[in-house]
Order: structure tokens, then sequence, then C-alpha cells
């Protein structure tokens, strides 16, 4: 039997969201402590992206007993410091702004073009010291887990590949700029969800490169579904609705303005609108309780689903532990932010320290707390509502009704 004695399949979506995980991992270690000690992964089916992609592989690898693997990506993400994730010396830096500069400047000739703007090597690294791959399939095989996708972006095909590892009756699927590829997940798939377009490096699986999962994942909930799922628990690390119409004309965006504002809609908006979609679909379905609905071969059914994000901006904490960054990249945000507010964005993102990502851990593990009678019955099978949220994201996202 699969984790805890649970006749619903429900499956944990970990969206990316660079250093922003670390918010996942404090909201699993309120579940783990709510759960009975030394019970196995409660999670049939998991689904990452990005670091969401980090934590589901660690989540997968430790399937035996969940409080030890939440302990060990809280001793990973509560010890983090840049130069684990990547490169950050001086030297390093000077030679990759040298490198920028002159291909530009030469068009690529003689110094060809870079592949990214930041080494990440250290962290592959640190991923192959700390993650045993072999270990998915032992979880599989002993019925603590069935299936776990990793979901990169094929720059070739521009097509969004969920790399799963399952039982060998799992289908795969098709549908228009999505697959569903059954393997033997590795580091190469891990380091391919998260190389962020332009910040890390593309990295080669088969004849194809890849990179950060979010870029064509336009619905990120179809892995968990095309994989069985009957409900679905999402933690992810946005707190804040649209900002307020500026009362006057102010200064325009810089590019660390602009950069944070991409990776923010890399990372969050294909959620809340599959989100929407599935919000959608159960309101239909409920309303013809009686009738089955196919669709080609495939029968719809309605999928419940919870949805935990932040209660407090997580760019102000960012802002709080800006002198924590390695002094060359604080001076390269800098350049290209200036003093603008939508530096915090950017900054978010990128500040793998500990003493912002233990503040985040912390958050995450309050806010699971907050609503936790909601999250055990979610996770243990009992009887939920079909979309439990944040009051203003229920509001948006239903779409019936009139509150």
């Amino acid at each position: 039997m699969t984790g805890i004695s649970n006749p619903v399949k429900t499956a944990l979506v970990l969206p990316g969201g660079g250093a922003r995980g670390a918010f996942q991992v404090g909201v699993l270690k309120a579940l783990a402590e709510l759960l009975p000690r030394g019970c196995p992964n409660p999670f049939p089916v998991i689904s990452g992206t990005s670091a969401g992609a980090v934590n589901s592989v660690v989540l997968a690898t430790r399937a035996q007993n969940l409080r030890i693997a939440i302990a060990e990506l809280e001793r990973v993400w509560g010890h983090f410091r840049c130069h684990h994730v990547y490169k950050t010396d001086h030297w390093t830096m000077l030679k990759s702004s040298l490198h920028w500069m002159t291909a530009l400047v030469l068009g690529g000739l003689v110094v060809g073009m870079p592949k990214s703007l930041l080494d990440n090597s250290p962290l592959r690294k640190l991923l192959g010291d700390n993650v045993h791959f072999p270990r998915i399939r032992d979880a599989i095989e002993a019925g603590h887990l069935e299936a776990v996708a990793v979901t990169a972006a094929g720059y070739a095909t521009a097509r969004s590949t969920s790399f799963f590892e399952a039982h060998p009756e799992q289908q795969p699927w098709l549908r228009t700029r999505r697959l569903g590829k059954h393997t033997e997940l590795n580091l190469d798939h891990l380091m391919a969800s998260i190389a962020v377009p332009m910040v890390f490096p593309p990295v080669r699986i088969g004849n194809e490169y890849f990179g950060d999962g979010a870029m064509r994942q336009a619905t990120p909930l179809s892995p968990a579904v095309h994989l069985g799922a009957d409900r679905i628990l999402v933690i992810g690390i946005r707190d804040e609705t649209g900002g307020k119409e500026p009362d006057a004309p102010g200064e325009p965006p810089s590019f660390a303005n602009i950069a944070g504002y991409m990776l923010d809609t890399l990372f969050m908006d294909g959620l809340y609108s599959d989100l929407e979609r599935i919000t959608r679909i159960n309101d239909l379905l409920d309303a013809m309780p009686n009738e089955e609905v196919v669709v080609g071969e495939r029968r719809l059914r309605p999928i419940d689903t919870m949805l935990i994000v932040p209660s407090e901006d997580l760019r102000l904490i960012a802002e709080k532990h800006r002198r924590e960054l390695p002094f060359a990249i604080r001076t390269l945000l800098r350049g290209v932010g200036g003093k603008s507010p939508g530096e915090n964005k950017l900054l978010s993102f990128l500040l793998f320290e500990s003493a912002y990502t233990r503040e985040l851990i912390h958050l995450g593990y309050r806010d699971a707390m907050a609503v936790k009678d909601q999250l055990l019955d979610f996770v243990t099978g009992a009887s939920v509502p079909r979309l439990f949220a944040p009051t203003w994201i229920k509001r948006d996202l239903s779409a019936f009704s009139p509150d």
C-alpha cells in the first residue's frame, strides 16, 4: 500500500521558484509532523518543475519515511549559500562579464557566444552527491510511490516534456506542445528542469537541449492528472495579487525589474490558469452528477485541489537579507537594477542564502499549521471542498460563484 491508508490518489505538485522553493520545505515539514511518526510518503504521485523538481525527487528517493525526507531537504535548504548553487567568486564573475561584453561587440566571433550568465556546476555536484536516483525504483517497487515526474522544456521541439518514472504499465501521453515520457530519471533530467533560460546553461538529453520546465508548461497540473491523481496539493511560491496602478508616471522598468517579472510569470502564471481550467471543469461536472462525460477515450472526473501559498510578500523578506548575497552578485544586481523596487522580485529568486531560506522554511511551516486540519483531511482522503485556497484566489478562480 502506498503511503498512508487512503482510497484517494493524492498528488503533490511543486512549481519552480528558485530560492523561493524553501517555502515548500516548510509546508512539507508541517505535514510530516501532522502525520504519524514513521509514516511513508503519502503522495502516490509527485510532480515538480525547476526548484520544485529538486524537492520532488528528494521526496521520491526517501519515500519510505516522510520525516527523514523532509529532514534531508531542510538540512540542505537551511544551510544553502549562493556558492552551493552557482559560482560567485570575483574571477568567475569578471570572466563571465567580459565574455558577454566581447561576444556582443564581436557578434560571437573569436570567443563564441556564452551559454549562460551563471555557472551552476556547484549545484550539479551538490545534487550528484546527495540525490540517489536508484532509490526511486526501490520506492516504486516497495509501494511507497507510483510515479514521480520532472518537467523540462525542449528548445528544438518547443515542447514541454514531463520525464516520469513509474510502474511499467503507466502509459505516456502526447498532446499539443506537451509530452509525458516514461524513463529512468537521472541527474540530467533534474539539471535540465532547473536550467533557467539565460541564467543557467541548457542540458542535453538524447539529441535535444532542454531548459527550465516552466517555460513551456502552460498546464503544470497536467502531469499529475495524466498519472492518475484524484486530488492535487499544490504548494505555490507567490503571495501577492496584482500591483496597484501608479498615481503618477515613474521611471521605466530596469533590467532587474523586467527579469524578476519574467521569472514570476514563468513560474506561476501557468499554474493559476490551470487551476482556473480545473475549477471550470469541476463546476460543470458537479452540475450534472449523474452523467458520465467522455472526451475522446477519456472519462472526465472532478479533481479536488488545495493550494497553499505564502502569507507574506517574499520580496520584502528577500530585501531584509540583501546583504547576505556575495558582493559580486550584489554589484551585478545593483548594476542592472539600480534602486528599483522591482529588483526585489529578482532578488527573491536568486537569494540562495541560509538566513533567507530558513525564514521561508519557517513561513511555510506557519502557513501550513494555520490550515492544519484542512491539510490533514486533504492528504488522508477525508471529504474536502473541490477547491481550498486563499479567499482572493478562490474568488478569482471560481467560474460561476457570484462572490
